[in-house]
C-alpha cells in the first residue's frame, strides 16, 4: 500500500473488551478520586497516514477500580511525536507521550473506557507503541497492584479564552433543526446519536447546533415554545455532550424571519425576543458548562444597514446577557457569544461588540464571525474564478482585524461559519476544486495562527449524514490535517494537454507553505528527478515525455493523477486532462435555454456577457463576469451549458446578448443569446 494513502491499522493491547465509547460517561456517578488503575487494556488504531504525518485513535478500558481523573503513557518507538490531540490534554514531549483527561471525561468506571486522538509526526518507520501505561499501570489485560501512583488531575476551563480554545475545531450541523417545516424539510435526515459519535470520532470537539425557533413557539405575549421543539433539542444537546462535544445552541433564521423588524416593531420583537431565550436558559440552567450559547445568527435589520444596525445588534446582544446571566444556575458563569452585526469582520462591524464587551466585563464571554472568503470568488463572479491575491488579502485583513480587535485584548473568537458560499456535492464546481482547497488551506493556518476556533458550515454537503461518510475524503483529509499542520500545492491541480497539439514541457510554481517539496509520486512509483521532473528555486517542470506518458492513449478528460509530496500534510494533487476545444450547438426555449454541448474534455472557467454594444448583460450589471450557478449551469456527464431564467429574465428583449465561456483549458467559446417575447434562441458562432 502506498505509503500516501490514508488507511487504517488497529493495534489491540490487553484482554478484548466489548465497551463502547458510546458508554464512557457512565462512570461519571460512583467514580472515586483519582488514583492508579489496578488492570487496563488499549486498543490503538493508526486512522491515516501519509508522509510525514498521521492520525491515530486510542481507547483505554479501565479493567480495575473505578477511576476519577486518568492519564495514560507510551514511549515512541520511532521518534514519533504528538503535534495535536483532541479530548485528552498532550502533557509530555520528547520520546515520552502523555495524555491527560479532561473535566468531561475525567472518570472510567470498572469496565468502562475514554477515548482520545490526536495528529502526530514521523519519519522513517510509523511504529505502534505498545508500552501504555494507565495511572502507572501497565496495560497489559492483567490486574494488580499500580508501579507508580500518579498525581495531578483533570482542570475545569478557568474563562472563556480556554473554553473557546477546547472547542477546536467544531461543526455546524446545518440545515436541519434550523430548517422550515421541518427537521428533515432541507433534505437531511433527522439528528441521531450515531451521527454526533462520527463527527466526534472525526476529530472535532464541539458542534455548533443551529435552531430555529420561531415556527414552534405561540403567539403573544407569553410566545411559548412547544415543549417538543423543546425537548427534542435537549434531545441532541445531551447526545452531544455524552460524547464529548461542547454544544453552542443558538437562535437561527429567526434571524431574518422576524428579529430584523426590530427597528419597525420595537416592543413586540424584543418581548419575543427575551421570551424564547428565558424560556432556553430556564431549561438548560442546569447543564454543564460544555453546553453554550449564541445569541442569534447573523443579525440583520430592515432599514438599518451598517452602522445603522450596530446599536439594534447591541440591544439584543444587552438582553441576551441579561437574561441568560439573571436565570441563576449553570447560566451565572456559561460562555456566551455575541455575534458582529451580520457576522461581518470590517472593522466598523468589531468595535461595537468589543466595547460592548469590555462593559460587560465578564470573562465568560466570546465574539463570532463567519467567513466564507472573498465574495466574487466564493461565488465565482467578476473575474475572480482563483483564489489570487485579492481572494488571499481579504483573507489576512479580515483575521488580522478580528485578531487584533478581540482576540490580542483576551476575548475568544468564534469563526461560528465557514467554507465557500457555492459549494455542493450535486452539481457543477461553482469554485474550482484546487484553488478550494488552496483558500481552506490558507484560511485554516491563519484561524490556527490567530488563535480562532472554527466551525465549518456543512449543510449535508460535506458528510453524508445517510452513510455516515464524507463524500469527499480528500477534501476532509486536508481539512482534518490543516487543524495542526501546513499542506503543500502547486500553481493549478490540472494540466491541460491539447488532444490533437504537441506536448511540451509544463511548468508550475510551487507552493511550499514554509514546507520542503519532496517530489512528484504517480500512484506507488515515485517520479524521477531531473529526468520526469525538474525544480528550480519555485519553479517546478514536468517533462514532455513524462506527460505524454501519463496520458496514455489520450481520451478526453482526466488520463492521470499525480501527487507533489511535501515535508507535512496531505499531498496535493495534480489532473493531467485531455482536451478539445468545446463545441455548443443552437437551441430554443422559452424561459430558459439549454444548450447542446461536447465539453470535450474541458471545463467552463467564467462566463462572460455583453450587449452589442460593449456594455454589461445579465443580474449582475456592474460586470461582464456573470455568476456561476445564477447565469451558467454546466451539465459535463450530461453535455449541456442551461442559461437559466435568472440570466433570461435580466437580459433586455430583442438585444442579442454574445456570452464568451471561458474555458480552463485556454480556449473561448462564443454564443448568441436572443429573448424576444416568449421565445429564447440561442446560436453557435
Amino acid at each position: 500500500m502506498s505509503p500516501t494513502t490514508l488507511h487504517s491499522r488497529r493495534l489491540r493491547l490487553g484482554v478484548i473488551a466489548a465497551s463502547a465509547v458510546a458508554a464512557m460517561t457512565a462512570g461519571l456517578l460512583g467514580a472515586v478520586g483519582a488514583q492508579a488503575a489496578q488492570g487496563c487494556e488499549v486498543e490503538y488504531e493508526v486512522t491515516g497516514e501519509w508522509p510525514g504525518g498521521f492520525i491515530a485513535a486510542v481507547e483505554v478500558t479501565n479493567l480495575g477500580d473505578p477511576v476519577d481523573g486518568w492519564s495514560l503513557e507510551w514511549t515512541w518507538p520511532d521518534g514519533q511525536r504528538v503535534t495535536n490531540m483532541w479530548n485528552a490534554k498532550h502533557t509530555a514531549a520528547g520520546e515520552t507521550a502523555k495524555a491527560e483527561s479532561h473535566g468531561y471525561n475525567a472518570a472510567i468506571a470498572t469496565g468502562d473506557s475514554a477515548a482520545f486522538g490526536f495528529t502526530g509526526s514521523w519519519s522513517g518507520e510509523n511504529t505502534d507503541p505498545t508500552d501504555f501505561r494507565l495511572n502507572g499501570r501497565l496495560c497489559d489485560g492483567s490486574t494488580g497492584e499500580p508501579t507508580e501512583t500518579p498525581t495531578g488531575g483533570p482542570g475545569e476551563w478557568d474563562n472563556a479564552v480556554e473554553q473557546v480554545a477546547a472547542m477546536e475545531p467544531g461543526w455546524n450541523v446545518g440545515n436541519t433543526l434550523d430548517a422550515l417545516g421541518g427537521e428533515t424539510a432541507w433534505g437531511n435526515p433527522m439528528i441521531t446519536e450515531e451521527l454526533l459519535q462520527t463527527v466526534k470520532a472525526e476529530g472535532y470537539n464541539s458542534i455548533r447546533l443551529p435552531v430555529t425557533w420561531d415556527e414552534f413557539t405561540g403567539p403573544a405575549p407569553d410566545y411559548t415554545i412547544a415543549p417538543e421543539r423543546m425537548e427534542r433539542v435537549a434531545q441532541v444537546v445531551d447526545w452531544a455532550l455524552e460524547n464529548d462535544l461542547q454544544v453552542m445552541l443558538n437562535l437561527h433564521h429567526d434571524s431574518w424571519m422576524w428579529l430584523d423588524e426590530l427597528p419597525n416593531d420595537h416592543d413586540n420583537v424584543m418581548a419575543k425576543f427575551e421570551s424564547m431565550w428565558a424560556q432556553i436558559a430556564e431549561r438548560f440552567k442546569d447543564y454543564p458548562a460544555g453546553l453554550s450559547f449564541e445569541s442569534n445568527n447573523e443579525p440583520q435589520f430592515v432599514g438599518a444597514e451598517n452602522e445603522a444596525g450596530d446599536p439594534y445588534n447591541e440591544e439584543l446582544n444587552q438582553a441576551f446577557y441579561d437574561v441568560v446571566r439573571g436565570s441563576g444556575g449553570g447560566n451565572a458563569d456559561r460562555l456566551l457569544i455575541l455575534p458582529t452585526l451580520n457576522t461581518n469582520a470590517a472593522q466598523e462591524r468589531l468595535d461595537p461588540v468589543k466595547a460592548m464587551i469590555g462593559r460587560l466585563d465578564d470573562d465568560m464571554v466570546g465574539a463570532t464571525i463567519h467567513y466564507y472568503g472573498f465574495w466574487p470568488f466564493s461565488v465565482n463572479i467578476a473575474g475572480f474564478p482563483t483564489y489570487e491575491e485579492q481572494s488571499r488579502a481579504d483573507l489576512l485583513g479580515s483575521f488580522q482585524r478580528t485578531h487584533d480587535t478581540f482576540t490580542a485584548n483576551g476575548i475568544p473568537v468564534i469563526v461560528g461559519e465557514w467554507a465557500i458560499l457555492n459549494y455542493g456535492y450535486t452539481g457543477p464546481e461553482v469554485v474550482e476544486y484546487g484553488e478550494m482547497l488552496k483558500f481552506f488551506e490558507e484560511m485554516q493556518f491563519e484561524a490556527r495562527d490567530k488563535q480562532f476556533t472554527t466551525m465549518i458550515w456543512d449543510a449535508g454537503q460535506f458528510l453524508n449524514r445517510n452513510t455516515l461518510e464524507w463524500r469527499d475524503q480528500y477534501i476532509a483529509d486536508r481539512i482534518a490535517s490543516s487543524w495542526t499542520t501546513r499542506s503543500g500545492s502547486t500553481s493549478f491541480d490540472r494540466i491541460y494537454l491539447e488532444k490533437s497539439g504537441t506536448i511540451t514541457d509544463v511548468s508550475q510554481t510551487l507552493n511550499r507553505n514554509g514546507l520542503e517539496f519532496e517530489g512528484l509520486w504517480h500512484g506507488d512509483t515515485a517520479l524521477v528527478e531531473g529526468t520526469d521532473y525538474t525544480v528550480s528555486g519555485d519553479t517546478l517542470t514536468i517533462a514532455a515525455a513524462t506527460l505524454t506518458r501519463l496520458a496514455g492513449d489520450r481520451a478526453y478528460g482526466t488520463n492521470a493523477t499525480i501527487e507533489a509530496r511535501f515535508s507535512a500534510g496531505v499531498p496535493w494533487r495534480i489532473n493531467v486532462i485531455s482536451f478539445d476545444t468545446p463545441v455548443l450547438a443552437d437551441a430554443t426555449g422559452t424561459t430558459s435555454l439549454v444548450i447542446p454541448t461536447q465539453f470535450n474534455g474541458d471545463h467552463i472557467e467564467q462566463m462572460e456577457a455583453r450587449y452589442a454594444d460593449g456594455s454589461n448583460a445579465g443580474p449582475a450589471s456592474w460586470t461582464p463576469y456573470q455568476e456561476s450557478n445564477v447565469s451558467w449551469l454546466p451539465n459535463y456527464a450530461g453535455g449541456t451549458i442551461t442559461v437559466p431564467s435568472s440570466f433570461v429574465n435580466a437580459i433586455r428583449d430583442g438585444e442579442p446578448v454574445t456570452i464568451t465561456y471561458h474555458f480552463w483549458g485556454g480556449d473561448s467559446v462564443t454564443y448568441t443569446v436572443t429573448k424576444t417575447g416568449g421565445t429564447v434562441i440561442g446560436t453557435a458562432s
